[in-house]
This record gives C-alpha cells, sequence and structure tokens, in this order.
C-alpha cells in the first residue's frame, strides 16, 4: 500500500509538472517581448569589458542605450574606432569621425612633491583624502596610491618610479574608469597623437605657493602663451592649458618652460640653441631699429 502511495505521487508530481511547465511556455510565447536583433549585433562590437566606463550598466546596458538613442555609437571607448563604425552601420549611421583618445595624468610630481605627513593607512587614494585631505602639502598633486591601476581592467596604468601614475597609451582604451577612480580629478582625456604637447600640473596656486609644494609644478608664469605662435596653450587659474584644436606640435612651449612643467620636456641643448635664436633674433631687431631711427 506505502508503495503505490508513492508511485502515485510521483505520478501526480510529474503530471502537475508537465502541466505547468507547458503553462509556462505557453505564456512565454504570448507575453514574449520582442527584443530588436540589432541589440545583439551591438552588444558583438562592445569590447566585452563589462568595465562600466561608459557609464551604463555593463555592455548589455550600453548596448541598449545605443539602441534607445540614448547614447552615442562611441560609448564604449575600449571598443575602438571600428567597432564604433560597424555600430554606425547596424544603426544605419555615418562613421564617427575624430582622432584616437587616450587617458593623461596631470601630474608628474610624485617624489617631487612635499609631503605633511607619512601616510600609513589603506593604500588606496579615496582613503588618503580622508585623513587631514591627504599626505601631500600640494592639494592638486597625485597620491600614488593606484585607485586609478585598480579601477583600470586594461593594465594601462601603473604608479610609475617618480610616484606618480603614468599611463602607457598604447595599452589606453580611454575607457574613463581611471578617471572616475581619481579623487582628485587628475586624470583626463587628450589626443593620442604623439605631436602633441601636455601640461603636466594641474596646481591652481600661482608663483612662489605653487614653487613651496613641488618643485614640479606649473607657476602661471605665462611664458608658454607669450611664446605660442597658433594661440594653442593659455594659463587659465594659475596653470597652462592647452587648445589641443590648435596645437600643431611645434614644441616652443616645452622650450621656454623654466620649470619642464610641459612634455615632452625640451633637452638642455634644445633650450640653448633656443636661446641663441632668441637673442640673435632680438640683436637683430635693435639693429633695424637703431639703423631706422638714424635715417
Amino acid at each position: 500500500m506505502d508503495t503505490m502511495n508513492i508511485v502515485f505521487a510521483v505520478v501526480v508530481l510529474g503530471a502537475l509538472g508537465a502541466v505547468f511547465g507547458l503553462i509556462l511556455a505557453v505564456a512565454s510565447k504570448i507575453f514574449e517581448v520582442q527584443k530588436d536583433p540589432r541589440e545583439e549585433a551591438i552588444l558583438s562590437h562592445l569590447a566585452g569589458a563589462n568595465c562600466g566606463g561608459c557609464g551604463y550598466p555593463g555592455c548589455g546596458g550600453c548596448a541598449a542605450a545605443i539602441l534607445a538613442g540614448e547614447a552615442p555609437v562611441t560609448a564604449c571607448a575600449p571598443a575602438g574606432a571600428e567597432n564604433a563604425a560597424a555600430i554606425a552601420e547596424i544603426m544605419g549611421m555615418a562613421a564617427p569621425t575624430g582622432e584616437r583618445q587616450v587617458a593623461f595624468v596631470r601630474c608628474t610630481g610624485g617624489v617631487n612633491a612635499k609631503k605633511r605627513y607619512e601616510y600609513v593607512g589603506v593604500q588606496d587614494c579615496i582613503s588618503a583624502t580622508k585623513v587631514a585631505g591627504g599626505p601631500l602639502e600640494c592639494q592638486f598633486g597625485c597620491l600614488g596610491f593606484g585607485s586609478c591601476v585598480t579601477a583600470c581592467q586594461f593594465g594601462a596604468i601603473s604608479i610609475g618610479e617618480n610616484g606618480s601614475a603614468v599611463v602607457d597609451p598604447e595599452k589606453c582604451t580611454n575607457c574613463g574608469a581611471c578617471m572616475k577612480a581619481c579623487p582628485r580629478k587628475l586624470i583626463v582625456s587628450v589626443p593620442a597623437n604623439p605631436k602633441k604637447v601636455h601640461v603636466t600640473c594641474a596646481n591652481l596656486e600661482k608663483g612662489k605657493a605653487a614653487m613651496s609644494v613641488c618643485s614640479a609644478s606649473c607657476i602661471g608664469c605665462g611664458l608658454c602663451e607669450k611664446e605660442c605662435r597658433k594661440d594653442a596653450i593659455h594659463v587659465v587659474n594659475g596653470v597652462a592649458v592647452v587648445d589641443y584644436d590648435k596645437c600643431i606640435g611645434c614644441k616652443l612651449c616645452t622650450k621656454v618652460c623654466p620649470r619642464d612643467s610641459i612634455i615632452p620636456v625640451a633637452t638642455a641643448e634644445e633650450k640653448a640653441k633656443y636661446k641663441e635664436i632668441k637673442k640673435a633674433q632680438a640683436e637683430k631687431a635693435k639693429a633695424a631699429a637703431e639703423a631706422a631711427k638714424a635715417e
């Protein structure tokens, strides 16, 4: 009798399972939400890293946002220009234009920056800023504890020998994760073009105040701005800022910067040669002025 009850219970449960399974299958067909096939096509052209640099919850969220027109076809920076063009084609749009961008750390202070105290807490930049604003005298400098390094899923950023973060442009996808991780907002997007120059300081203090906290700080002297023939660099709020649309990579600004705050840093020979050229030009202009006055 007990055996029959067990068999009967198994049969009933099996039958109920089959009935409910059938009901669910029918319901799933009836209430099925038709998915646009373009979403999967777009997803196939994303990086697949789910880094969140696009601002959406993973690559699936990014694909859905692009399809809905809420995000540009270039939303996934790690996917690169070719995939962005493929996504544009899927969307029936023109391929995006523009040069490749990479992350850049606006600080080479590191060991050059003076310290107020020795920090021994959690090795994280955000944690370090919670202790009296951070251990550096410079309130704009890289803390060097690697929050950006942890955030980067592409191994494109590391702490350099001088103690501040450095980006490898060959590995960088400009996903923006390191920019979000930096509590001092020192990481920005710049053209990957090696001909461009970059200012390696974000200190908004001028002159003596900037010099007193770091031996590598921009002091807002304006020599770069005066020397630039393309109006491509200006001192804004005490620190030099490059206008990349105008910069042609002549590097004149690097040769007159007294703090070597603009990279690529000019060599001593380049600076000496440029000074000789400027001296000769000044003497020539003086001679011409005296000759004109004599007439």
